[in-house]
């Protein structure tokens, strides 16, 4: 059965959900849902991201939304499909970005606005003490001292692991729970499930629906589950190479230490295929070398 909705996992999916100015509401709600703040988001205003980075890679591989509320607060919104070496160095790195935006000219007190990370991940981090923290949906995290205590209020990485949300639709209570359960589920939905009967789902609804994308949107689209698809297929092929080695529980430890011929075998050809992806949608031969470490030359015979 063909598809009714987009997949939101895809780049264009989510960003049509949440980072176009139509979309301002879902965002608005979606993150009042997740932001761990008394206060609510009142309006957005989306950022240009251009001139953020000092390097030419910086401007490139930006965040998937990054927008401003009312009270000068930042936001970055990100979907994150596919684990990747250094993923929570790379969001610490690009969280500095709008903290170094509100740098003022001349004389100042350096009071800075709040800076929230959001994250939506299509994957476990795996690396957590205890099996309560390892099945938890919602991770947030603050700079704090020896004692557990707060440090800097001002800065925030929030988490949203989706693999580990597995409700029904029967077990929804909160609004995140309506959200999570909508994005982890769009593409299968043929009809509007009743719990999503307010405005603002029935609008995400609308703007998700495939038979009303005009000829340009739907090309974008299906580069974007094309792409989608080859990532999934380069992570499950290492999966399964390792899987065949018997190697299941190591497989994390394995992709770091390259503690096995046959992972690290599995691991350069996924890094091949997605470097191949990325150079199929145009990305330059310097940027695909820096982000997955193979050399240009490499790259060029892709």
């Amino acid at each position: 059965m063909r598809a009714k909705y987009i997949n939101p996992f895809t780049d264009f999916g989510f960003k049509k959900i949440f980072g176009e100015e139509a979309s301002k509401p879902q965002l608005i709600d979606f993150l009042n849902a997740v932001l761990p703040q008394p206060n609510k988001i009142v309006d957005l205003t989306f950022k240009n991201t251009e001139n953020l980075g000092q390097i030419s890679i910086d401007r490139k591989v930006i965040y998937d939304i990054y927008c401003e509320n009312e009270n000068g607060e930042k936001f970055i919104v990100e979907l994150q499909k596919a684990k990747q070496n250094y993923f929570k160095e790379r969001t610490i790195y690009y969280s500095t970005f709008p903290i170094r935006e509100q740098a003022e000219r001349g004389e100042w007190n350096f009071n800075l606005k709040a800076v929230y990370c959001i994250g939506t991940l299509d994957f476990t981090f795996d690396d957590y003490e205890n099996e309560r923290e390892k099945n938890e949906v919602l991770h947030i995290i603050n700079l704090k001292n020896q004692n557990g205590k707060v440090f800097y209020d001002k800065l925030t990485y929030i988490y949203l692991e989706m693999p580990n949300f597995k409700k029904a639709e029967t077990e929804l209570l909160t609004r995140l729970d309506k959200w999570l359960f909508f994005i982890k589920n769009l593409e299968d939905f043929q009809t509007i499930p009743t719990i999503f009967s307010d405005d603002i789902f029935t609008h995400a609804f609308e703007k998700a629906e495939i038979s009303k994308f005009g000829q340009v949107e739907l090309d974008n689209y299906e580069q974007s589950l094309k792409v989608f698809r080859d990532n999934k297929n380069t992570y499950d092929y290492a999966i399964e190479t390792a899987t065949k080695l018997g190697l299941e529980q190591g497989y994390t430890q394995g992709i770091s230490q390259g503690i096995s011929q046959g992972i690290s075998q599995g691991i350069s050809q996924a890094k091949l295929d997605i470097a191949k992806a990325m150079k199929t949608k145009g990305i330059s031969t310097k940027d695909i070398s820096e982000l997955t470490g193979i050399p240009e030359t490499e790259i060029n015979k892709l």
